[in-house]
């Protein structure tokens, strides 16, 4: 989420700030607008990090707030603490709201990690070592990735398709993860409600009952988790209004029924994103630490 270095862009599901950068804390180099795929002959492209002193672990981070994306978006600040961990990190811009709805976006956001793993050799990483993070829309597609993430298609043309989509850790801010019970049991939010402001991101929502859960659940995180899930760590607020705490304690819940491994830090009084939030990505960093970095 960043305009030049002396200048981020910062999107929080709709919100937007400009914030002076200082100086990188470490030195780091960045390859700007790889194409990982093409979305109706739009080029669909991330950056990437490479830290001073790699550990050969790659960490996708979705350019994403109110499922808008844009290369603008993409922020030093937000991925220092990762790169000062040694992960070379991935800023993934995806098909951008409004011209792209979230069913559009998933895929879109699978390639990327096909993509990447495919490419592993070239930027030095683990092809079987892959984090997410994001915030908010971010922290909900990081979520589909976890969940969703599977095997590519063999008989594939392309061989980037091949790959596998899954990811083996994530760490995120503030993530919606149901849908269908946004904030408290029954309550829809497919644009509606609470997201009403994010109507677009949604489409066409049916509107019979039965295909309008069969809908929600499709793009709802807390209805892919499964036995496997790699380890998840949420950092929330406790005054959000835009994505209630509900949906990350909720997803958690699930996460654990399957005997899956999930952590959560809970900021008192804080509400959707606070001052100097990005610093708080250290928090992701220390959790890859000991989930993703090879003992």
């Amino acid at each position: 989420m960043i305009l030049p270095r002396t200048a981020m862009a910062l999107w929080v599901m709709g919100a937007f700030a400009l914030i002076a950068l200082p100086a990188d804390p470490m030195p780091s180099t960045r390859v700007r607008d790889v194409i990982y795929g093409r979305a109706d002959g739009t080029s669909l492209t991330f950056d990437v990090f490479k830290p001073a002193r790699p550990k050969g672990v790659g960490v996708v981070y979705v350019v994403s707030g109110g499922w808008y994306s844009s290369p603008e978006f993409i922020g030093l600040k937000v991925v220092q603490q990762l790169l000062d961990h040694g992960y070379t990190v991935f800023a993934v811009v995806h098909g951008s709201n409004p011209r792209y709805r979230i069913p559009e976006i998933v895929p879109q956001m699978e390639r990327a990690v096909r993509y990447i793993r495919h490419h592993a050799a070239d930027y030095a990483i683990d092809p079987a070592r892959l984090g997410v993070s994001g915030g908010s829309a971010g922290g909900h597609l990081s979520l589909m990735l976890l969940t969703r993430g599977g095997p590519g298609k063999a008989d594939a043309k392309d061989p980037v398709d091949r790959e596998s989509s899954a990811v083996q850790a994530a760490a995120c801010f503030f993530p919606p993860t149901d849908f269908l019970n946004y904030g408290k049991p029954g309550e829809t939010a497919l644009g509606e409600g609470i997201l009403k402001d994010f109507k677009s991101a949604f489409g066409e929502v049916p509107q019979e009952p039965e295909a309008k859960r069969r809908f929600g659940e499709s793009i709802s995180p807390a209805y892919h988790v499964r036995t496997g899930i790699g380890p998840v760590f949420l950092l929330v607020g406790d005054q959000d209004r835009l994505v209630p705490m509900q949906q990350s304690e909720l997803f958690l819940e699930r996460v654990k029924a399957v005997g899956g491994i999930g952590g959560i830090e809970i900021r008192p009084g804080q509400a959707h994103g606070w001052k100097d939030w990005e610093n708080d990505v250290e928090r992701f960093a220390v959790w890859f630490d000991k989930h993703l970095t090879p003992k």
